[in-house]
């Protein structure tokens, strides 16, 4: 049993903490009110996932192999490397999460000047009264 422990989780405790950080992010987006407090927490969520896509990179413990998914040969090994057992990352999650990282600094920038444009629209970032005004400009036949 503590075998088993150490096998699944404790070696994967990386994974376990991006996943409670993805949890904390998506909680936050979903339960807030308050338009940056969402923003904030799909910050978070983005970030947890880049943890977790880098934390597949790491290729030389074969970590992934007792959860049963397959790891492919990393497109840069030397030889002496694989002799000796080296401990490796495969580059391309990390460079793929570079232009992620780009484009989640792009949609938060977005996000935020769209949330300026609501309150200078509803002069408030609560996600109820918003949705509270917007019915009294409806019946009121201003839109």
């Amino acid at each position: 049993m503590m075998e088993w422990i150490t096998v699944h989780v404790l070696e994967k405790y990386n994974f376990w903490i991006a996943i409670l950080i993805i949890i904390i992010g998506l909680t936050a987006t979903i339960v807030k009110e308050n338009l940056v407090k969402k923003l904030i927490g799909l910050s978070i969520f983005q970030t947890a996932f880049f943890l977790w896509v880098v934390s597949l990179g790491d290729v030389g413990r074969n970590i992934l192999t007792t959860w049963g998914l397959k790891t492919q040969t990393p497109p840069i090994l030397w030889t002496e490397a694989a002799e000796k057992g080296y401990i490796y990352a495969n580059p391309l999650p990390h460079v793929l999460m570079l232009t992620g990282i780009v484009v989640s600094a792009a949609t938060t920038a977005v996000a935020l000047a769209i949330v300026i444009r609501i309150y200078q629209k509803y002069g408030t970032i609560e996600e109820d009264e918003i949705i509270q005004k917007e019915m009294e400009f409806e019946r009121a036949g201003v839109i």
